[in-house]
């Protein structure tokens, strides 16, 4: 369904009982709602949680912003190399407004937060900015942005770089699932048939190459976020894998050092994906989370 928030035309999935406490999922960089796996949406559901996915802006079926500047990738790059801000026609604060503006439309005041990759950014800048808004937050294979911690390798850097051979949803598609196999799970490796299919289908939703740019360059000029953690009083959960190579496990170690009484969960061989096999897990570690938001509000 379609909702106004924070002034943009937001599309947003909302599932399991209303008054099942809320808890919101903010996919990453250029990742529509629907890369939350159904399954680990269900298992939510079946605990008992409203689940709140939405197609960030500029993403997906939410509103596109091609009326802002083009982005320049190389040249933001460029710039970030260089310790100097890139321009960017919007900021992750912007982005978590969305986010707190599809909890406005929905009237919710507050819930708990689960962001993944870029997701997990904007989560931070919720939890920071309007703690009681934030019940519980949960960062998987995310990072504060820290200078300092490890990048990931050149071939890495180029294979995010690298587009696909045609505008085609096939041509698509066979560019989304290599790119996955370049930084998925090695000890989880997916089905083709049942990678491909998913991703062809969300391919046919949506495909907005110029709104993954300008949130990536949204993710360059936010810096670094280490400031903002002290801010954090929420119960946070850090799920990281062992085996990222797009986001090394140091920075999901870095989070949890930062953040007063986070826990962990570090996966071996979990690489920057979500596979199926994990989702129980997950979806466990994430409601007990939750229990401790819970109990500190006893």
């Amino acid at each position: 369904m379609k909702i106004s928030a924070n002034g943009l035309s937001i599309e947003v999935d909302d599932q399991g009982p209303p008054g099942g406490p809320p808890l919101m999922l903010v996919m990453g960089l250029g990742m529509q709602l629907v890369a939350w796996p159904d399954e680990l949406v269900a298992d939510l559901v079946g605990r008992g949680f409203r689940v709140i996915r939405f197609d960030n802006r500029d993403i997906g079926l939410s509103q596109y912003l091609d009326h802002l500047e083009t982005p320049n990738v190389a040249l933001a790059g460029i710039r970030y190399a260089l310790h100097l801000k890139p321009r960017s026609p919007y900021s992750l604060t912007d982005m978590a407004g969305d986010a707190f503006g599809v909890l406005d439309a929905l009237g919710i005041h507050s819930a708990h937060v689960v962001g993944a990759s870029m997701g997990g950014m904007i989560a931070q800048r919720m939890a920071a900015a309007h703690p009681q808004r934030v019940r519980s937050l949960g960062l998987i294979m995310t990072t504060a942005g820290a200078r300092e911690l490890p990048q990931p390798g050149l071939a890495i850097r180029q294979a995010m770089l690298r587009r696909p051979a045609g505008d085609d949803a096939a041509s698509v598609t066979a560019h989304l699932q290599w790119l996955l196999g370049v930084i998925g799970s090695p000890a989880y490796p997916s089905d083709p048939d049942r990678l491909r299919q998913r991703l062809l289908a969300t391919v046919r939703r949506a495909w907005h190459p110029a709104g993954t740019q300008r949130q990536l360059l949204a993710v360059m000029a936010d810096g670094d976020r280490t400031p903002l953690l002290a801010r954090i009083s929420a119960p946070t959960v850090v799920i990281h894998g062992l085996s990222d190579p797009l986001i090394p496990p140091m920075a999901g170690q870095h989070l949890a050092q930062h953040i007063a009484g986070a826990t962990t969960d570090f996966i071996p061989g979990m690489g920057h994906d979500l596979p199926l096999p994990l989702l129980p897990r997950i979806a466990a570690t994430l409601a007990d989370n939750a229990a401790r938001a819970a109990d500190v509000a006893r």
